[in-house]
């Protein structure tokens, strides 16, 4: 393993779990999840020895973070992104369908934003970090944090829903005209709001769709289940289909097209926008 960074606790009155306490501390796992990540694969240590997740640290503790050696021979890959914004605390790019976000995979988009991104002059620049998900088959716009602080604060306007995102899907079958959708997902609060846009007659499905849809809340799969469960799929789920709409041949008709937010560290209003891919555009003109 390769020592990327060291911590020794200071001014700390009561124990706390380590994966509460280390957010923020380390440039090169800036989140939580990232540090659960490293604490379960075991690069990360407490005065010498392997943590757990559940360990709780005190006061003049050594924490040292870890680099597998795997991860360091190779951790950027040549993948062209298309930037839609960026400045030295975030940028905004479209992911392309069929390309993990991050993962065990090693061609992922964060893999990929080091030799698309310019470097953060800020002092707590890190390496670039997506802030949210895209599934796998959905494109779109993708939030990525360039400093450490930035990671911080734009997770916290997720975690306070001040981030609006919106998605443009095609359903099949007749639908209403606008609506919404509250449906538990995993006995979790789900909320989705939707609005038909147009719609084209199918020899095959009877009606498709296009759907502007506004998420309320981020649970996993969320747009692809309320829409199941409205018995309107979005056209070319593999995962989430009823038998009699089952459409293979042109990927997953998701798209995530555009993110408003205040930005946390200028405060200006970022508005930021990107067109439907020509798939959609084939079915219903513009």
């Amino acid at each position: 393993m390769k020592l990327l960074e060291q911590h020794i606790v200071k001014k700390l009155n009561q124990p706390i779990r380590l994966q509460d306490y280390a957010v923020g501390i380390f440039k090169s796992a800036p989140t939580k999840s990232s540090i659960k990540k490293a604490i379960k694969k075991e690069l990360v240590l407490v005065n010498g020895k392997k943590a757990t997740t559940a360990l709780f640290i005190n006061n003049k503790d050594t924490i040292e973070l870890f680099e597998s050696i795997t991860d360091y021979k190779s951790t950027k890959i040549n993948l062209k992104l298309s930037i839609i914004f960026e400045d030295d605390y975030l940028a905004a790019i479209y992911k392309p369908a069929g390309i993990l976000v991050s993962g065990n995979s090693f061609y992922t988009i964060k893999n990929a934003l080091p030799t698309n991104l310019q470097n953060s002059l800020q002092l707590d620049a890190t390496t670039p970090q997506p802030v949210h998900r895209l599934d796998y088959a959905t494109s779109g716009l993708l939030l990525i944090g360039k400093t450490v602080s930035s990671i911080t604060k734009l997770n916290q306007l997720f975690e306070h829903k001040k981030i609006q995102k919106t998605y443009h899907a095609v359903c099949v079958g007749n639908m209403n005209e606008e609506g919404v959708i509250d449906v538990d997902i995993d006995e979790k609060k789900a909320l989705t709001h939707y609005k038909v846009l147009q719609s084209s007659s199918s020899v095959k499905f009877n009606k498709l769709n296009l759907v502007e849809l506004y998420p309320k809340t981020g649970r996993k799969h969320q747009l692809r289940k309320h829409l199941l469960f409205l018995k309107n799929p979005i056209l070319g789920d593999q995962l989430y289909y009823l038998p009699e709409f089952y459409h293979k041949g042109k990927g997953l008709f998701l798209h995530a097209s555009s993110l408003n937010f205040t930005h946390p560290f200028t405060n200006e209003n970022i508005s930021i926008t990107k067109e439907l891919p020509s798939k959609f555009k084939k079915i219903f003109s513009q």
